[in-house]
This record gives C-alpha cells, structure tokens and sequence, in this order.
C-alpha cells in the first residue's frame, strides 16, 4: 500500500485538540468546509492501516483482529479491516454490541466488509464467559485494533464493557487503539472509571493527538502515539 496521508509520531508541545474541539472540528469540516463524513472516515482508517502495516513489518502472513464497537469508531474499525484485507492481512472483525444499531457512514463500511466476505462475528455481550469468546476470536492473532470507543465516550462505562477491555488488556498481545484507547478519557488522560482502559502498545489519532495525552499518565494507555491526517487540518480553522 503507498503512503499518501501525513502520518508523523506525537511529540509533546505538539498541538492538541480537546473533546469539544475535535466534535467542532468535524463539524467545521463537514458543515463549512464540505468534506463528506465518510470521506473523513475513510481517511482515518487507511491511515491507521498504513501505520498497522509499518508494525506488522515482515510478519508472513499476518492475521488481525479488530474489536469493533457500534459507533464511528467501529466504523473506523471497518474501513482498517478492508484496507488490511486489500494489503493481503487475515483479518477477522468482531462487531461488539447490537450489531442492529450500526448506522450511517459505520454502517456503509460494514456492509462493504460484509460483501468483501472479510470474517464479521458479532460478540453477544450479554453471555456469560465473555473472556473465552474473546480469547477464542484473537488467540491467533499477531495484532488486536482496538476499535470499540471514540473520542466520543462520557462518563462510565456500562455493562459488560469494563469486562471485555479487561478480556482484551489480558490476551497480552499487541494492541493499536483507534484514535484513543477504548475507556480514557479524551481530556484527562485517565481511565473513566476503576482504572480501566486499553492498554494499547500504539495509538492511531486523527487530525491532532488529544488532550489528554499531554498527561504523562495517559502513557501507560496509548502506547507511542502516532497523529494520522485526515484530509484537512485544524489549523485551516
């Protein structure tokens, strides 16, 4: 796959956008701008692939598994799993929630994947021995994409969420987070709640690294942050 987007390593001083900042800059670039949604959407995951295929560097025949949630994050998560599939990975998304509530520029994605006949398992969070399931969908695996929560996330997680990233934090495998790993907070750099979050060995961000990041805690987290372009930049705002 050729490079085309701007992807470089976070360094700290570099800019950072907050929460509330990254939503008006979506916003901006939809609403003023008139970039498409899906356009941005695609941008950020062939970003995300590239930097994915940097790290799986000479693995023969890679096999990832990407843990997907219902939002624009999951749709993030689909938009890798083609981009890798296209590359020549073996790659297996496993759609977390109510696969049913999968919408707009998520939902297009999905069914491009499903059509791609890329391997889609829905993981029913609501069994018990979740942590099997989770291990039985990544065993093989040489890089989990954690693609389950956004910038997005407030307050506490809920339901079996808090237990399938603990599930995910176990497998002790290589682990990239979609823009912020799943259960920190965007602004603060710390878990949501009882210390739980991904664990991630790097983060993909899009347009600027986030906020929080700026915390040496959130280290523990991200990983190596790496900020993905996504088409325009904050800095035309």
């Amino acid at each position: 796959m050729a490079k085309v987007f701007n992807v470089r390593k976070y360094s700290p001083g570099d800019s950072v956008l907050s929460r509330e900042e990254v939503r008006k800059f979506d916003e901006w670039a939809i609403e003023q701008i008139g970039v498409p949604s899906c356009v941005l959407m695609e941008n950020a995951g062939r970003g995300c692939a590239e930097v994915i295929l940097e790290h799986l560097g000479d693995v023969e025949n890679p096999k990832v598994c990407i843990f997907a949630g219902i939002g624009n994050n999951g749709g993030d998560g689909f938009v890798i799993a083609r981009h890798l599939a296209d590359a020549g990975c073996d790659v297996k998304v496993v759609t977390c929630g109510d696969q049913s509530k999968i919408k707009g520029d998520a939902k297009t994605n999905l069914d491009i994947v499903c059509k791609m006949e890329i391997g889609v398992f829905q993981l029913d969070m609501g069994l018990y021995g979740l942590d099997k399931r989770v291990e039985h969908f990544a065993k093989d695996s040489d890089i989990i994409v954690d693609a389950l929560f956004g910038t997005g996330l407030k307050g506490a997680l809920r339901g079996n969420y808090p237990e399938l990233i603990d599930d995910i934090n176990k497998l002790g495998k290589s682990v990239v987070a979609v823009d912020i790993p799943s259960g920190l907070n965007c602004n603060k750099g710390v878990p949501t709640e009882k210390q739980l979050a991904i664990k991630a060995n790097f983060t993909v961000t899009f347009a600027a690294a986030k906020r929080g990041f700026t915390s040496t805690a959130s280290r523990e987290y991200t990983g190596d942050v790496y900020v993905a372009g996504i088409g325009i930049e904050p800095v035309r705002m």
